[in-house]
């Protein structure tokens, strides 16, 4: 029977920890940054596309999408688990006929949009790279790297032919991760501040004592450590 009790006890623990949100790899509680579902032309959302219809409109959404998943595989590998480079790849291979048909009106819109094959080229490839620049997670890349990992898991198990959905529901959260923010649970965080004393021999004596005449009032050793709050 007391074997019967324990193994009760470890299921239900089971039970309230799989109803429990998952841990994640940063904080013990992240900043809730969700949003609103996007058209795709929205301020801020993707690069503006004037005079394109709505089929352009998600097309340039969905390429800003895998554009994200990208930067997210290159910059993200410092953290395994979230499997941002296999999540990437597998989104290439499991949307691939929803990325091409992207790219291919992404590049009907710029021709139409300029006079020459060479100017609508030009156009394109100006629009990916202002496209992968304004992934730039440096302030707030815990928050990046965890989004799109989330969002790389969600989209190799939706249906082929959702990805430019999963780009309309979770743009703009993932826009959201490029704003700094800290652990929530517990937001206060240590900063213990490391410096050695100005060295120079003029600014001590032979007994190794400290010159204030010299030298003026030794500011050493520093604070054990500042609390500060963490961002909200």
């Amino acid at each position: 029977m007391m074997g019967l009790r324990v193994i009760g006890a470890g299921a239900a623990a089971a039970v309230l920890m799989a109803a429990a949100p998952a841990s994640a790899q940063f904080f013990m509680k992240s900043k809730d940054l969700s949003g609103q579902a996007v058209r795709g032309d929205e301020p801020g959302i993707a690069q503006p596309l004037p005079g394109a219809t709505d089929k352009e409109i998600k097309a340039g959404l969905t390429w800003t999408l895998r554009a994200a998943l990208n930067v997210a595989a290159l910059q993200c590998q410092f953290e395994p688990t979230l499997l941002t480079v296999d999540n990437y790849n597998a989104v290439l291979t499991d949307h691939q006929a929803e990325l091409k048909d992207s790219y291919d009106a992404l590049t009907a819109y710029f021709k139409r949009m300029n006079k020459t094959p060479k100017g609508g080229q030009a156009a394109l490839d100006q629009f990916g790279t202002r496209t992968y620049s304004s992934f730039n997670a440096v302030s707030s890349q815990y928050n990046f790297c965890q989004t799109a990992g989330s969002i790389g898991r969600a989209a190799i198990y939706a249906p082929r032919g959702s990805f430019g959905a999963i780009a309309q529901e979770r743009m703009r959260e993932l826009r959201n991760s490029l704003s700094p923010w800290g652990e929530q649970l517990f937001p206060r965080w240590f900063h213990v501040e490391s410096r050695v004393p100005r060295l120079e021999k003029a600014c001590w004596s032979k007994k190794g004592e400290w010159q204030t005449k010299k030298c003026g009032v030794l500011d050493f050793p520093p604070p054990v450590a500042t609390v500060n709050l963490a961002q909200r």
